[in-house]
Protein backbone atom coordinates (compact mmCIF):
# COMPACT_ATOMS: atom_id res chain seq x y z
CA UNK A 1 0.00 0.00 0.00
CA UNK A 2 1.23 3.22 -0.52
CA UNK A 3 1.98 5.82 2.66
CA UNK A 4 2.02 9.56 2.69
CA UNK A 5 3.23 11.38 5.76
CA UNK A 6 1.31 14.24 6.93
CA UNK A 7 2.25 16.83 9.86
CA UNK A 8 -0.74 16.61 12.94
CA UNK A 9 -3.60 17.56 13.38
CA UNK A 10 -3.97 17.43 9.88
CA UNK A 11 -3.42 13.77 10.07
CA UNK A 12 -5.79 13.01 12.82
CA UNK A 13 -8.32 14.69 11.09
CA UNK A 14 -7.97 12.88 8.23
CA UNK A 15 -8.17 9.77 10.11
CA UNK A 16 -11.81 10.86 11.52
CA UNK A 17 -13.20 11.47 8.32
CA UNK A 18 -13.29 15.34 9.03
CA UNK A 19 -10.42 16.61 6.41
CA UNK A 20 -11.23 14.98 3.17
CA UNK A 21 -8.63 16.93 0.82
CA UNK A 22 -4.49 17.05 1.38
CA UNK A 23 -3.39 19.60 -0.36
CA UNK A 24 0.28 18.88 -1.88
CA UNK A 25 1.96 20.23 -4.51
CA UNK A 26 2.65 17.50 -6.95
CA UNK A 27 0.72 15.42 -8.79
CA UNK A 28 0.40 11.45 -8.96
CA UNK A 29 -1.15 8.73 -11.01
CA UNK A 30 -1.77 6.76 -8.35
CA UNK A 31 -5.20 6.15 -6.98
CA UNK A 32 -6.25 4.13 -4.17
CA UNK A 33 -5.96 2.88 -0.57
CA UNK A 34 -3.36 5.35 0.96
CA UNK A 35 -1.89 5.09 4.55
CA UNK A 36 -2.07 8.14 6.69
CA UNK A 37 1.16 8.37 8.39
CA UNK A 38 1.65 10.91 10.98
CA UNK A 39 4.57 13.12 11.03
CA UNK A 40 6.43 14.30 14.07
CA UNK A 41 6.09 18.05 13.51
CA UNK A 42 2.60 19.43 14.99
CA UNK A 43 0.72 22.52 14.25
CA UNK A 44 0.41 23.30 18.00
CA UNK A 45 -1.61 26.26 17.52
CA UNK A 46 -4.48 24.77 14.91
CA UNK A 47 -4.25 21.19 17.00
CA UNK A 48 -5.13 23.97 20.33
CA UNK A 49 -8.50 25.03 18.60
CA UNK A 50 -9.25 21.69 17.25
CA UNK A 51 -8.66 20.53 20.33
CA UNK A 52 -10.35 23.19 22.56
CA UNK A 53 -13.31 23.02 19.92
CA UNK A 54 -13.98 18.84 20.39
CA UNK A 55 -13.99 19.52 24.31
CA UNK A 56 -16.40 22.03 23.82
CA UNK A 57 -19.18 19.76 21.46
CA UNK A 58 -17.92 16.62 23.29
CA UNK A 59 -16.53 15.02 20.12
CA UNK A 60 -13.69 12.59 20.27
CA UNK A 61 -9.79 13.88 20.18
CA UNK A 62 -7.29 11.93 21.41
CA UNK A 63 -4.11 13.75 23.76
CA UNK A 64 -1.78 13.60 22.64
CA UNK A 65 -1.62 12.84 19.33
CA UNK A 66 0.06 9.49 17.75
CA UNK A 67 3.12 11.19 15.59
CA UNK A 68 5.97 8.59 13.83
CA UNK A 69 3.55 6.28 12.80
CA UNK A 70 0.68 4.86 10.48
CA UNK A 71 -3.11 5.66 11.75
CA UNK A 72 -5.35 5.63 9.00
CA UNK A 73 -6.31 4.36 5.79
CA UNK A 74 -8.05 6.13 3.14
CA UNK A 75 -8.48 5.85 -0.63
CA UNK A 76 -7.34 8.81 -2.72
CA UNK A 77 -10.04 9.04 -5.42
CA UNK A 78 -9.33 12.03 -7.14
CA UNK A 79 -6.77 15.16 -7.23
CA UNK A 80 -8.03 18.58 -8.38
CA UNK A 81 -6.59 21.98 -9.09
CA UNK A 82 -9.27 24.29 -8.06
CA UNK A 83 -11.96 24.46 -5.06
CA UNK A 84 -14.72 24.77 -7.65
CA UNK A 85 -13.90 21.11 -8.79
CA UNK A 86 -15.02 19.74 -4.96
CA UNK A 87 -18.66 18.63 -4.76
CA UNK A 88 -19.14 19.04 -0.97
CA UNK A 89 -18.73 22.83 -0.42
CA UNK A 90 -17.24 21.66 3.78
CA UNK A 91 -14.32 19.95 1.36
CA UNK A 92 -13.90 22.77 -0.46
CA UNK A 93 -12.86 24.79 2.50
CA UNK A 94 -9.75 22.71 3.03
CA UNK A 95 -8.44 23.32 -0.38
CA UNK A 96 -5.17 25.40 -0.10
CA UNK A 97 -4.00 24.51 -3.58
CA UNK A 98 -2.02 23.83 -6.02
CA UNK A 99 -3.57 20.39 -5.95
CA UNK A 100 -6.08 19.01 -3.59
CA UNK A 101 -6.03 15.19 -3.40
CA UNK A 102 -9.47 14.07 -2.57
CA UNK A 103 -9.56 11.54 0.34
CA UNK A 104 -12.57 9.02 1.10
CA UNK A 105 -13.91 6.40 3.51
CA UNK A 106 -10.92 6.84 6.37
CA UNK A 107 -10.50 4.15 8.71
CA UNK A 108 -8.16 4.46 11.77
CA UNK A 109 -5.92 1.81 12.08
CA UNK A 110 -3.53 -0.31 15.12
CA UNK A 111 -0.84 2.45 15.16
CA UNK A 112 2.19 0.98 13.12
CA UNK A 113 5.29 3.48 14.51
CA UNK A 114 7.81 4.51 11.72
CA UNK A 115 9.70 7.16 10.42
CA UNK A 116 8.08 8.69 7.82
CA UNK A 117 9.14 9.65 4.08
CA UNK A 118 8.72 12.40 1.75
CA UNK A 119 6.27 11.47 -1.11
CA UNK A 120 4.78 8.50 -1.67
CA UNK A 121 6.53 5.63 -0.48
CA UNK A 122 5.30 1.95 0.54
CA UNK A 123 4.28 0.11 3.44
CA UNK A 124 3.68 -3.57 4.19
CA UNK A 125 -0.32 -4.48 3.64
CA UNK A 126 -0.06 -6.70 6.54
CA UNK A 127 0.80 -4.30 8.77
CA UNK A 128 -2.36 -2.47 8.79
CA UNK A 129 -5.19 -3.53 10.87
CA UNK A 130 -8.31 -1.35 11.37
CA UNK A 131 -10.24 -0.28 14.71
CA UNK A 132 -13.10 0.92 15.29
CA UNK A 133 -13.90 4.44 16.04
CA UNK A 134 -13.47 5.32 19.17
CA UNK A 135 -16.31 5.81 21.93
CA UNK A 136 -17.19 9.70 22.66
CA UNK A 137 -17.68 10.72 18.62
Amino acid sequence: MKALTIQQPYAMLIALGDKRVENRSWQTSYRGPLAIHAGMRVDTEFTKEIAEECQREGWYWPDPLPRGGIIAVAQLYDIVADAESIADPDDREWFGGPLGWLLADAQLVEFVPMRGRLGLWDVDDALIKPIPFPDGE
